[in-house]
């Protein structure tokens, strides 16, 4: 199979490099990633200035071909889908990201966003997202990945998705298993930092505190949030799409908008 693998985290981050290494036994694996850090990009696109990539000759195994682009994350798959690649991938996968990307963060997420670019292409794609920002233990969810993408290919979904993977920072033998997952809401208490450069100007750093798991009115209460399947030592798989419709208030809404279309 062919896979095309990006990231926000950078083409020298150790994820990417676990993920890649790791599918290259049996696939045919090209990455495209940020040349820096980009995350929290969400899927910002680069439309003012050239974008630049360059073949990466180190970092991975021979038998993967690695880029680093300048861009974000999404130009790194839209680059590599129109560009670089001579014919499509079979999945776009995304990560391994260092961190969770759970609940709301997926609306932030550069990690999500390079996988949604595939999605968008019609190509099924998988974000895959480490727990922890300070471990990089990255063998273990790199090995579920493997696992994963091995039972996408013997049993292909219906239609393409994205499927947002949470792997709990913890040994496998401690890892409980695997939840289908809906998205949870991980709001922050933002704050920023008033502070004061050597030339004396204001500037502000972003900080703050998460609040996780608050309830969201769901009625597939039954299904765990990927936010609570982490904490049970679960690694959580979420569908997500890009279509952002709020279709249960459609009706309610045609009513509260007739008053608008009498003249």
């Amino acid at each position: 199979m062919k896979i095309l693998v990006g990231n926000d985290d950078g083409i020298f981050a150790p994820g990417v490099r676990a993920l890649a290494n790791t599918l290259a036994l049996d696939h045919e694996v090209t990455v495209v990633c940020p040349d820096r850090e980009r995350s929290a990009t969400g899927h910002g696109l680069t439309i003012h200035q050239p974008i630049r990539a360059e073949k990466v000759q180190s970092m991975f195994v021979d038998q993967v071909t690695a880029w680093a682009c300048s861009g974000t994350p999404a130009d790194c798959i839209k680059l590599a889908l129109g560009a670089l690649l001579e014919s499509p991938p079979d999945f776009v996968l995304s990560g391994i990201n260092q961190g969770p990307n759970l609940g709301t963060d997926v609306l932030y997420s550069g990690t999500v966003s390079a996988a949604m670019e595939g999605v968008i292409e019609g190509i099924t794609s998988i974000a895959f997202s480490y727990g922890s920002f300070t471990e990089q233990q990255f063998q273990p969810a790199a090995n579920f990945c493997k696992r994963l993408l091995d039972h996408l290919i013997q049993h292909p979904l219906s239609e393409p998705m994205l499927l947002n993977v949470n792997v709990p920072a913890l040994p496998a033998n401690q890892i409980q298993g695997v939840a289908l997952t809906r998205q949870g809401i991980r709001r922050y208490h933002d704050l920023f930092e008033k502070r004061i450069d050597p030339r004396g100007k204001t500037y502000y750093w972003l900080a703050g505190e998460v609040m996780e798991d608050l309830e969201d009115g769901s009625a597939d209460l039954d299904i765990l949030t990927d936010v609570q399947a982490i904490r049970q030592r679960l690694i959580a798989v979420t569908p997500l799409q890009y279509n952002l419709t709020a279709t249960h208030s459609l009706n309610p809404l045609l009513n509260w908008l007739t008053p608008l279309q009498r003249r």
